[in-house]
Formats: C-alpha cells, sequence, structure tokens
C-alpha cells in the first residue's frame, strides 16, 4: 500500500469514525432535548396524506387542513391515551396498596402450611431439628413480611416521582404538539429548505437513505407482526392444552407484551407460573415454564433470521446489533442497530460510500 492509498484510508476512517461518535454522542445524550421535535416531524411526515386529501380533495386551505389534521389526530390519541392510562393507574395503585393484605391472606398461610410439612417430616427423621427449623421459618415468614410492605412502599414512591416527573413530561408533550402544528402547516417548504442546502450528491445520497430506511421501517415492523403472530399462535395452542380459560385473549395479550425486549413473554409467564406454586397447583406451573422455554427458545432462532432476512443482514449480524441496541439505546437501539447496519450495507453495495469489499 503506497503513501497515497494510506493517506485515503486514514482520512476515510477518521471521517466515517467521527460520524460514528457524534451520531452515537447526538442518540445517547441528545434525544432528550430533541425528541419532542423529531417525534413532531415524523408525526408531520405520516399525517401528509390526510391533510393532502383535505386540501385538494376537499378544497380545505392548507393551514387549515394541517390544523384540524393534527387536531383530529392528538384529540384521538390523548382519548385513547388517558382512558387506558387512568385504568391502568388505579389498577396497579389498589394491586400496590392491597398488597400486604395479599401477602398475609394468601401467601403466608400457605407457606406456613407447608414449612409445617417440612417440620413435621424432619421430626419423624431428627426430632432435634424441630426447633431450628421452627425459628427459621418464623425469621423468613417475618423477613418476607417485611420485604412485601417495602416493596410496597417502595412502588408507591415509584408512583409518586411518576407523578412528580408529569410536569416535564407535559412540557415536552405540549413542544411535540406545537412543533407538529407549525411543521404539518409548512412541511414542504421546510423540507424544501434543507434539501437546498445540499450539493446534488448531497441530496441524492439524502433522498437514498430516507427511502432505504422508511422501506427498512416498515420491513421491521412486518417482521415483527410475523414473530408476534408465531408466539400467539404458540401461546393459544400451549395454553389451551393446559386448560386455561380463555386462552386466546390471553395468548394475544403475553405476544403484544412479548415485543418488549426486556421483559418479553417471561415478564408475563414467569411470575404467573411462581404463582401458581404459591397456590399448589405444580403440574399448570410446570406447563407454563416449559411453554415459556419453548416460546424463548423458538423466538430466539427465528428472531435474527427473519429480521436478518427482510433487511439483507446475516443472522450472527442481526443478532449482535440487536443485543449491542437493546444495551446502548433499549427498545430504540433494537431497531435502529440492526437497520443502520443494513443501510450501510446497501450504500456500500450502491457505491454511496467504500466501507468494505462485497466480493
Amino acid at each position: 500500500m503506497n503513501t497515497g492509498k494510506r493517506r485515503a484510508f486514514i482520512i476515510n476512517f477518521v471521517y466515517f469514525a467521527l460520524i460514528l461518535v457524534t451520531t452515537f454522542i447526538i442518540l445517547k445524550y441528545g434525544m432528550s432535548v430533541l425528541s419532542p421535535f423529531i417525534a413532531a416531524f415524523i408525526i408531520a411526515y405520516l399525517l401528509r396524506i390526510p391533510i393532502r386529501f383535505f386540501t385538494y380533495k376537499l378544497r380545505v386551505p392548507k393551514k387549515i387542513s394541517a390544523i384540524l389534521v393534527v387536531l383530529i389526530f392528538y384529540g384521538t390519541i390523548g382519548v385513547l391515551f388517558s382512558l387506558v392510562w387512568l385504568r391502568l393507574l388505579a389498577l396497579a395503585e389498589s394491586l400496590i396498596r392491597n398488597m400486604p393484605l395479599i401477602y398475609a391472606i394468601h401467601v403466608e398461610p400457605l407457606f406456613t402450611s407447608v414449612m409445617n410439612m417440612i417440620e413435621e417430616a424432619a421430626t419423624r427423621m431428627d426430632p432435634s431439628l424441630t426447633q431450628m427449623l421452627e425459628n427459621a421459618s418464623n425469621q423468613l415468614i417475618q423477613s418476607l413480611g417485611q420485604m412485601v410492605s417495602s416493596l410496597s412502599v417502595k412502588a408507591m414512591s415509584f408512583l409518586s416521582g411518576l407523578a412528580s416527573s408529569l410536569p416535564g413530561t407535559f412540557i415536552k408533550l405540549l413542544l411535540a404538539i406545537i412543533s407538529t402544528f407549525f411543521i404539518a402547516a409548512d412541511y414542504d417548504k421546510l423540507t424544501g429548505f434543507c434539501l437546498r442546502q445540499l450539493s446534488e450528491k448531497g441530496k441524492h445520497i439524502f433522498i437514498e437513505i430516507k427511502e432505504y430506511i422508511i422501506g427498512t421501517l416498515f420491513v421491521c415492523i412486518r417482521s415483527y407482526a410475523l414473530i408476534m403472530t408465531i408466539t400467539f399462535i404458540e401461546l393459544a395452542i400451549g395454553l389451551s392444552i393446559l386448560g386455561i380459560q380463555q386462552s386466546v385473549l390471553i395468548a394475544l395479550c403475553i405476544a403484544v407484551f412479548d415485543i418488549l425486549p426486556v421483559l418479553g413473554t417471561g415478564g408475563i409467564m414467569i411470575p404467573w407460573a411462581v404463582i401458581t406454586v404459591i397456590q399448589g397447583n405444580y403440574p399448570l406451573a410446570l406447563g407454563l415454564l416449559i411453554l415459556y422455554v419453548v416460546i424463548t427458545i423458538i423466538r430466539n432462532i427465528i428472531e435474527p433470521k427473519i429480521v436478518g432476512v427482510q433487511i439483507g443482514l446475516h443472522p450472527v449480524v442481526t443478532l449482535a446489533s440487536m443485543y449491542a441496541g437493546v444495551q446502548f439505546f433499549g427498545v430504540i437501539g433494537l431497531f435502529g442497530f440492526p437497520i443502520g447496519l443494513s443501510l450501510l450495507q446497501y450504500l456500500n453495495g450502491k457505491g454511496i460510500i467504500h466501507l468494505f469489499k462485497t466480493e
């Protein structure tokens, strides 16, 4: 490699490294500040079609069309979200307040009964163990009671903290709503101004990136819809075999919950199995755990393949990028990292950038 090629390689490496570092810093530390405006731009982009329908089909002035469509959108979302949120908040508060009572009525008597059975069995084998087991049992019951009370207090503190964070959330939401009105009303002017600042090559690259990302996002949504459908079918069949009533509805709720990367199916199945063990229904608990293990194994096998095939990445690369994305950016990284790698591969294949050799 001669001096010119080395210099070109170093310049390209430093250039792309700076872009990656800058992007990482913006995403990691700037998203909180920019999130209302990014959300407003995305919503305005999605509302372009109904705004154009009002403007060109119904002959309503464009600014009025934008205001009407944005009002309808936020009004509908606001009503639905408020109803669901208030219901969930009431259920959570009721559960947290009654947690010590639930423990005293259901959990402690069952635990005491199990410990008494253990003490009786130990007495038959070695009477000297009785007092030691009784003391350990009483101490454990007392510790569990204190832990439940502590969890209840912490949960209430969490809800209080959540309530105290509402003013900041409200300000961000208000900024997003106001920005959506302005962006939707002047979307073409704003995007046109931004595009005019780019060279012809830069404009071409930007349009390529935009069209590819939008297409890839649609593909990702379709891929995860397929994964969710497969999980739903597995759950519906498994819960039906276990004799669970309303198995289809429960399977649908768990399948939707399964999209969350941190909690997933285990966020419902494992606590359900634990509660079933406490209630003494060991066959059902074992069946739930087996069903959870089967679903987890199948998902870990099919997810990289389905998502990777759809966006053009190898399953190993897809799996690694999804894991890294979740670690760095949570849910956004779960989708963003594979899409970002797929975009780099696409641009490299088109010859727009030159990061690696394909052949």
